[in-house]
């Protein structure tokens, strides 16, 4: 992915960057000690080299009328790839559809959804896992506390022991 390697100044910014990401360029350069331009220069290539995919905001679901997260997890019929594919396009479209992820183990997809309602959900397991011809059997966890929800990325390495 990356064709240039990162250094402590581009994981630096990348650590800025992920707390807030409205953050200045010249407000990131003060912190890392780099001018504007030099700023501009490594996030540029860093977007260009895909380190950084997107900037964004992060919303709250309950403020937007979706208090409900779901964990689905779902075991398919048939791993043949034109139907996997069309599985993995279905979930992509689904705007409820947080995240979804093709998993070894029993299951083999695990998806992170947020609804208004369980009446919603229901609607959506039917669109999602009963209309498709792909789908052996799928398992619900509905979540009681969002304990740590993040796409945070660790920059630096942990320390050893």
């Amino acid at each position: 992915m990356t064709s240039s390697p990162l250094d402590a100044l581009d994981l630096h910014l990348l650590e800025l960057i992920q707390i807030d990401s409205r953050m200045s360029q010249s407000e990131l350069g003060e912190r890392v000690h780099l001018s504007t331009a030099a700023v501009n220069r490594r996030l540029k290539r860093m977007r260009d080299d895909g380190v950084i995919r997107r900037y964004g905001a992060v919303l709250a679901p309950a403020a937007l009328g979706h208090p409900l997260s779901i964990v689905a997890e779902v075991e398919v019929e048939s791993e043949r790839i034109d139907l996997l594919d069309a599985m993995k396009q279905s979930f992509r479209a689904c705007p409820q559809v947080q995240q979804c992820y093709y998993v070894t183990g029993e299951w083999d997809f695990i998806l992170i959804l947020v609804v208004q309602d369980m009446a919603q959900y229901t609607a959506l397991s039917r669109q999602l896992f009963f209309q498709s011809n792909n789908v052996k059997r799928f398992r619900t966890l509905v979540t009681m506390d969002p304990v740590k929800v993040s796409l945070d990325v660790p920059v630096r390495p942990e320390p050893a022991g």
